[in-house]
């Protein structure tokens, strides 16, 4: 059986014929994957919805939501209280800084010390013992923002700028907390 319609374009039938052939297998195979992904679908939501009806489904939901406003609001809670925390960290004494030394070149041992404790806002003391053969002299001159009003002693200059320049860790901390 000859086309006249085929004969006059020129194709031969058993092109047309392999054509087809290959679009039904590829129409076959696209078939069975889109038959597996709905099975795949069909198993997820059947083990979604086991033992639920639309109201179960719904009030479970609803109580998901209910935790989540619990958690937000713990959230919200858990932030104002670490700035609250922060806030009162600034005022405690959260800088150290010490110099030992040999206030008066004679005992040796350098039992003399010069030790600044300063807050958040580098505000706080430094406290001076020297040592000497006749007894022990102490001194305290405050700092203010980083600055004393005072004139400072060198070693009591050096602790000073020790505490105010530390690490967050100073490496002899660091060794002690390992």
């Amino acid at each position: 059986m000859e086309s006249k319609i085929l004969a006059a374009i020129g194709i031969d039938p058993a092109y047309i014929f392999i054509i087809l052939i290959i679009l039904i297998i590829i129409l076959f195979m696209l078939v069975i994957n889109v038959n597996m992904k709905y099975k795949r679908l069909k198993s997820s939501y059947s083990s979604f919805m086991r033992g639920k009806d639309g109201k179960n489904l719904e009030r479970s939901i609803l109580e998901k939501f209910d935790e989540l406003d619990e958690v937000e609001a713990n959230v919200k809670k858990n932030t104002s209280d670490i700035k609250e925390l922060f806030h009162d960290m600034e005022k405690d004494y959260q800088k150290v800084g010490i110099v030992k030394y040999d206030a008066f070149n004679e005992m040796g041992g350098n039992l003399s010390f010069a030790i600044t404790l300063l807050d958040g806002n580098n505000s706080g003391f430094i406290l001076n013992a020297m040592h000497s053969r006749e007894g022990c002299y102490t001194y305290v001159k405050e700092i203010v923002r980083g600055e004393s009003y005072i004139e400072l002693a060198e070693e009591e200059a050096q602790s000073l700028e020790k505490a105010i320049y530390q690490e967050v860790c100073d490496p002899e901390v660091q060794s002690i907390l390992k």
